[in-house]
């Protein structure tokens, strides 16, 4: 024991007579770590292999996507969206199945129970999309009636369409918990999702329309008390409307996962080999009509400055392999299609209200068009003391498309924004110039680090520093032949592309 009065016994006398007038602060608890990890911003390149494997996005005119929290607003609503708790069938039903069920039924069930809680999510949020968006909306004259069935589309009819479903496996449910066979009425539903034909091409104008009403004020104040409020998890209106596609591509993997854990000798196994056929052959065919859709929404807003501008493969074109906005090296932003047969170059401008696309050259036909991968620190930006005072990021992630048919030719350097969205580009393209060569009866040979090598003659474009200097300078002069106003278009975020590209495969974008 301390003597009271030795220092260190003052001390501790100190201590119990002193009042503290420091608050312990209780250590906050990080349940995931997806909530230390800012969301991922993706590159801004459209392609349309697989249009239903994405989510369908636009750049929004001079504004983001997620709207700026208003003067009202306490709290900005954070861009991490909050997503349901996850449930298990083995958690939900309060059953002793570790004697019973081996662990590959046991898995079986658990995807089952999955199939059947997804419906019940969707079903949710569909009724939520109407009753807290699509109602007040109408009910408060914030958007006419016509405009909310255009944004909407047949939203309404996809309800009662799931409820048959829940309510189909609901029934076979033993008192257990447990389902047996689901393939029969797998078989007997599925086909009832081709009605998401007109509801998947419809969300191009949909969302094009709901983006340019986000100008509205009240619109957007209306949209941003949504955001913040508990109901919406931190989902926007879109993300919301978009869910029936995000659903509909994600049959097949619960179908096959189901089927993956179901047993040769059941019965079950061969209803869901046939239910899987019958959700791929649908899912493709939806995604067939989307992609046309989508090609078609695009070429009736593109805007020729002369009628020598309209090309022929732009009218035929049922396809659009990819889109986005490029920069060439005088750093004007350019809008990119790049069709079946035909790369055509733009220039975004508002026109009567709509985002448009203004032609910025001649068409180039994909079957003459020569690409070409550039090296970092190979393009001149725009003249000698523009590129001698630029830092390294604006010189990078560069390729050259250029075409040459009689008196005619172009040359433009296009800058990506990073080295994935540049090999994109590069991808997309050499496959579009392999598949008209080969519809063509030629045998071209793509050279992954050069242009395109000319398959009439065999021979490489020459690389050398006067072709280049000739390029970077046909470069410069092309900015000067529009003369109208550059809309600035706020990058939006996308999901993750797949890195490969043909209508085969998928790239999940949005611009």
């Amino acid at each position: 024991m301390c003597c009271p009065e030795s220092p260190s016994g003052q001390m501790e006398l100190r201590r119990t007579r002193e009042p503290s007038n420091k608050r312990v602060k209780p250590l906050s608890r990080v349940t995931s770590l997806a909530n230390l990890i800012p969301p991922v911003k993706a590159t801004p390149l459209k392609r349309f292999g697989q249009t239903l494997q994405r989510s369908i996005s636009f750049r929004s005119e001079s504004r983001p996507d997620v709207l700026a929290p208003r003067p009202w607003s306490r709290n900005a609503a954070s861009s991490s969206t909050k997503r349901r708790d996850s449930k298990l069938w083995s958690e939900t039903f309060d059953v002793c199945v570790n004697q019973v069920l081996t662990s590959k039924e046991i898995k079986r069930q658990e995807a089952i129970f999955e199939l059947s809680q997804g419906e019940e999510d969707l079903i949710e949020d569909l009724k939520l999309a109407k009753k807290a968006y699509h109602d007040p909306m109408l009910k408060l004259s914030i958007m006419t009636e016509q405009e909310l069935n255009q944004i909407f589309g047949t939203l309404d009819s996809l309800i009662p369409l799931h409820e048959d479903l829940l309510s189909q496996l609901r029934d076979i449910r033993k008192p257990d918990g447990s389902t047996e066979h689901v393939g029969p009425i797998l078989v007997g539903w599925l086909p009832c999702l081709s009605s998401y034909d007109s509801y998947c091409s419809n969300q191009v104008a949909a969302k094009a329309l709901l983006d340019h009403k986000k100008q509205d004020h009240r619109v957007q104040d209306f949209l941003q008390r949504c955001l913040e409020s508990p109901f919406s998890r931190k989902l926007d209106l879109w993300n919301f409307l978009d869910i029936p596609r995000s659903r509909l591509v994600k049959y097949p993997l619960l179908l096959r996962e189901i089927l993956r854990h179901t047993p040769n000798d059941n019965p079950d196994q061969q209803h869901l080999e046939e239910a899987v056929n019958i959700i791929q052959g649908i899912v493709a065919e939806i995604n067939t009509k989307t992609g046309e859709s989508e090609c078609r929404y695009y070429k009736e807003r593109l805007l020729y400055l002369e009628d020598g501008q309209k090309d022929s493969l732009i009218d035929s074109s049922r396809v659009l392999c990819c889109h986005g906005e490029l920069k060439n090296n005088r750093g004007v932003k350019l809008h990119v299609f790049l069709f079946q047969e035909v790369l055509v170059i733009t220039r975004a401008v508002t026109h009567n209200e709509q985002l448009c696309y203004q032609m910025y050259r001649q068409p180039i036909p994909v079957k003459d068009l020569l690409l070409e991968d550039l090296q970092d620190g190979e393009v001149r930006l725009g003249g000698s003391l523009r590129g001698a005072f630029s830092n390294n990021e604006r010189i990078k992630n560069f390729f050259r498309v250029s075409f040459k048919n009689g008196s005619q030719s172009q040359t433009h350097s296009l800058q990506a924004n990073d080295t994935f969205n540049k090999q994109q580009w590069l991808n997309c393209i050499r496959q579009a110039k392999e598949t008209v060569l080969c519809a063509a009866g030629q045998a071209g040979v793509l050279d992954s680090e050069g242009p395109f090598i000319n398959p009439a003659t065999g021979s490489r474009e020459p690389q050398g520093e006067t072709k280049l200097e000739q390029m970077d300078q046909s470069d410069s002069d092309s900015d000067c032949s529009m003369d109208t106003s550059e809309v600035s278009l706020d990058c939006e975020r996308m999901e993750q592309t797949d890195s490969s590209c043909g209508d085969s495969r998928h790239v999940e974008s949005n611009v």
